[in-house]
């Protein structure tokens, strides 16, 4: 099949509780990365490949993710949201699509940066009858990163035969990415999956393997170069500078930074690998460097500003976290 004939899908209603203070304020598939949320690079994606239609699950402060994304003009496409309901899984948000699935469909975790080859390699591997579902992997290197996802087992056939849910011991290292594509019977799999004991939710790892046990052929492609989570608050910091560092195309300023509109830079002041967005202001003469200040917020402070967040009149360290762009240590103590 062609990527253009599918839908995309975009789970978007996690509570997000480990983003604190984030997670009060914002979903996290809409918290800015490099001036712009987090799902519009899944929506660009989507875009590339001919998708016009997406379907959006929202829960958790769904209508800031509504307010945030509109109704898909902007994107050039349409959207439709649909509510979840209670949080009780990925599985779960997926039961709540059946109505409004008539194709083939991605679906992407909108708490997730992806940087991937051309989503048309998912695509073509769906075949009536000789393949049901896709599912986008990576081979990884970090251990701990594979034992907070999934791995996928393969068969003599190169088929997926088995997905393990957070392994402890894991005997592959071929990592889920949180991508899929599947076909509509992949329903009757998710209508048949049981609740979890250790987390008390529906997973999507539960409902694959009965698929798979169903009979229905399921492939693994690695077309994942780069899977970023957004888990704690310093993953935000870390990102944006990710994007910052790597990414083509955006207009950086003279210290490689990333300034928004109408945005105040006292002239005393430097801004050094940061991003500082649209109607903030730099009011002291300070060094701010490979740090992310929010829209409208000012920074008064009398120190040198280094790997700092700032939202909501707050600052959030996360120099014990994330590497500066030299590699040196920190500035002076907030």
């Amino acid at each position: 099949m062609k990527a253009s004939d599918a839908l995309g899908v975009i789970l978007a209603a996690g509570k997000g509780t480990r983003m604190v203070p984030f997670s009060d304020r914002y979903p996290k598939p809409i918290l800015p990365i490099a001036g712009k949320p987090l799902m519009a690079y899944q929506l660009e994606a989507l875009y590339a490949a001919g998708i016009r239609d997406v379907v959006i699950v929202i829960g958790h402060l769904g209508y800031e993710v509504v307010r945030a994304l509109g109704d898909g003009a902007q994107y050039g496409m349409k959207f439709k949201y649909v509510e979840q309901g209670a949080t009780l899984g990925i599985a779960h948000a997926v039961s709540r699509l059946e109505k409004h699935v008539d194709r083939p469909f991605f679906l992407f975790l909108g708490d997730i940066f992806f940087e991937t080859k051309r989503l048309d390699a998912m695509a073509k591997a769906l075949l009536p009858g000789k393949c049901d579902g896709v599912l986008a992997v990576k081979t990884e290197k970090d251990l701990e990163a594979i034992k907070r996802n999934y791995v996928v087992l393969l068969g003599k056939k190169k088929d997926v035969v088995r997905v393990i849910e957070k392994p402890r011991h894991p005997r592959t290292n071929l990592k889920g990415c949180g991508l899929y594509l599947f076909d509509v019977t992949f329903f009757d799999a998710v209508r048949r999956t049981p609740r979890t004991a250790m987390r008390d939710e529906y997973e999507i790892t539960d409902a694959i393997q009965i698929f798979i046990d169903d009979g229905y052929r399921v492939r693994a492609l690695e077309i994942v170069q780069e899977d970023l989570n957004l888990t704690f608050a310093h993953d935000l910091l870390s990102l944006n500078l990710h994007v910052l560092r790597t990414h083509s195309g955006l207009r950086l300023s003279e210290g490689r930074s990333l300034i928004g509109r109408d945005v105040k830079i006292h002239r005393g002041a430097r801004v050094e690998g940061s991003i500082v967005m649209d109607g903030a202001e730099i009011a002291t003469p300070i060094l701010v460097r490979d740090s992310l200040v929010f829209p409208r917020e000012v920074v008064r402070r009398n120190r040198d500003m280094d790997r700092i967040i700032v939202s909501d009149g707050q600052e959030i360290d996360c120099r014990h976290v994330v590497a500066s762009s030299d590699g040196a240590g920190g500035l002076e103590e907030p």
